[in-house]
């Protein structure tokens, strides 16, 4: 469990997304396949699972949504164009057959747009990997999902995904000043900007 700047970074283990505490607001929760992983590293950083106010996830698929459950007293935020598709019990856009398992409809506190705050950080509409996948901005971080990771990957487009609507996210993201990248699965990285620059160049042979 590492640091940057305000932000606890949780590592994901196995197959969960990363995790990110900002305050008492948890970024994605991760499968919930390794329901005693994520509760205790929690616990490390000085805060209990009650303490979690609100999740926001970063789009609807299982690796990022499936550890939900283990806040029933939190609030949960995801974009409207992805609130749609949490809130379909079985619904195969949340990936969850890719796990051999199945998500329960979730009721959506809190349906997310572009613009929209979430403490210091703005939410920008980042589709290409969801319908509504979003990335977290704050003039510095950018916490990137599943859009762009470290070293120009990017995030998958066979489920639910779109070439078009990627391209777009990727443009949208390249204008932004990244120092630290923060994405959903693999390394955090400063130099933030170069690594959403490489993502963009490595998509452009779609």
């Amino acid at each position: 469990m590492e640091k940057i700047k305000d932000i606890i970074f949780i590592e994901g283990f196995g197959a969960d997304s990363n995790c990110y505490l900002i305050d008492n607001i948890l970024i994605d929760t991760g499968t919930g396949m390794n329901k005693d992983y994520l509760p205790l590293k929690i616990k490390e950083s000085g805060l209990n699972i009650d303490d979690i106010e609100m999740i926001v996830n970063t789009h609807c698929h299982y690796d990022h949504v499936g550890g939900n459950y283990l806040f029933p007293n939190s609030k949960v935020a995801i974009h409207e164009k992805d609130a749609i598709i949490l809130e379909d019990e079985g619904n195969p856009l949340t990936a969850s057959f890719l796990f051999g398992k199945s998500v329960k409809r979730h009721d959506v506190d809190e349906k997310l747009k572009e613009g929209d705050k979430i403490a210091n950080f703005e939410v920008i509409h980042t589709p290409g990997h969801s319908p509504g996948g979003i990335s977290l901005w704050d003039g510095e971080i950018l916490i990137s999902g599943d859009t762009v990771f470290a070293n120009g990957g990017f995030g998958r487009l066979d489920i639910g995904g779109s070439v078009e609507e990627m391209k777009k996210s990727m443009e949208k993201l390249a204008k932004l000043d990244v120092e630290y990248l923060l994405p959903g699965h693999g390394p955090w990285v400063n130099n933030g900007k170069k690594h959403i620059e490489l993502a963009k160049q490595m998509f452009s042979g779609y």
